[in-house]
């Protein structure tokens, strides 16, 4: 038996077929946040999406050490207290994985089969990222920042620590924090106890979760996350298109109460108040769209006050709900012009598939 047996490759769903043990044995692991839970500002840990792309590792905060090497003036070592030390700041990011929505492509990879849950904001409390590379002192050849996670494993052949890379300048003003507390509390055992990495406006891969290393390189990091992983292709052998930014998604809480099996929704007839929550990753959302009709017709969302980060934004709609079947659906624009689609472009990776959420009613 050759690894290659014990770790696949990669591939797309063949016509008709349904959810894989594999992709079943992920989804139990991992998962998503109830869409009901979208009524929290922030969102309880223990409902937060959660995705471990190996085991959660054993860790210990007492004896925990963060290296800084590489091209750097001073290489630095912390432990926990050293680096409470350092400052702490508090910033509010919504994290989503991207790869959400990736069931709901035709055809489908074969991987985690979020739908449209892998979502979920928090208050995260550490020290600025800017900081702890300014005083390693940056040098001159310095190109890429890699982040090495504690948790290891092997992917489509390819043994690896879990590692993903930025550049120097998006290391330096994306207000990323390594992490201590999430909403006040040390992190959770899945969301990086003791400590991790968290990029606002960036997919969740870009959030190394219990960080150890971070080295700065005189070249572009090509690791297996960054070079293979999450890349935009449409056919098996493109270099592709990294995977950046979180494109915009609005999402509603599905209103009224559900059928079991298929989430189906009731709602008595009359005066019904929609809500949800939109976000993006690449400026703050300026409206949101909902449309009680399949997308027939639209019309403009309230929103809260905005705020000057990248964290999502509540929406209302007030709606007249008539007796009769309805298809509810939403969409996201921001500030710097992205537009969330109908139905999003495929790619085999099925990465930032934000099409538009589509919730069936029948109003009695």
């Amino acid at each position: 038996m050759t690894v290659e047996n014990f770790s696949t490759k990669s591939r797309l769903a063949d016509t008709g077929e349904g959810i894989t043990g594999d992709e079943l044995q992920l989804a139990a692991r991992n998962h998503g946040i109830p869409l009901e839970a979208l009524r929290y500002d922030v969102t309880p840990p223990g409902l937060h999406y959660v995705l471990v792309h190996y085991d959660i590792p054993a860790a210990n905060a007492a004896t925990w050490q963060l290296e800084i090497s590489g091209c750097v003036e001073q290489p630095l070592s912390f432990g926990l207290t050293a680096l409470r030390a350092m400052g702490r700041e508090t910033v509010r990011v919504t994290l989503e994985c991207a790869g959400n929505g990736r069931a709901a492509l035709n055809p489908r990879p074969i991987s985690q089969p979020w739908l449209a849950e892998a979502v979920g904001t928090a208050e995260w409390t550490g020290v600025p990222l800017a900081d702890l590379l300014r005083a390693a002192g940056l040098r001159e050849d310095a190109i890429d920042v890699v982040f090495t996670g504690a948790d290891h494993g092997f992917e489509r052949g390819v043994e690896q620590d879990y590692q993903r890379g930025l550049t120097v300048r998006e290391a330096l003003d994306s207000g990323a924090v390594v992490a201590w507390e999430m909403n006040g509390q040390p992190l959770p055992p899945q969301h990086g106890y003791p400590l991790r990495l968290v990029v606002p406006g960036w997919y969740g891969m870009a959030s190394v979760k219990w960080l150890r290393s971070i080295e700065v390189i005189d070249h572009e990091f090509t690791g297996y996350q960054n070079a293979v992983a999450y890349r935009f292709r449409t056919e098996p052998h493109e270099v592709g298109v990294a995977v950046t930014r979180i494109e915009p998604r609005a999402l509603l809480i599905p209103p009224g109460h559900p059928d079991f099996m298929s989430r189906h929704r009731f709602v008595a007839a009359g005066p019904v108040v929609l809500s949800g929550r939109a976000w993006s990753g690449w400026a703050p959302i300026e409206r949101v769209e909902v449309s009680v009709d399949a997308g027939v017709s639209w019309s403009d969302a309230k929103l809260d006050a905005p705020s000057n980060d990248l964290s999502w934004r509540l929406f209302t709609y007030d709606w007249d709900a008539r007796p009769g079947e309805h298809v509810l659906t939403v969409r996201a624009y921001d500030e710097s012009g992205h537009v969330q689609p109908i139905e999003a472009p495929w790619n085999r990776g099925g990465f930032a598939n934000n099409s538009a959420q589509r919730i069936t009613v029948l109003v009695t």
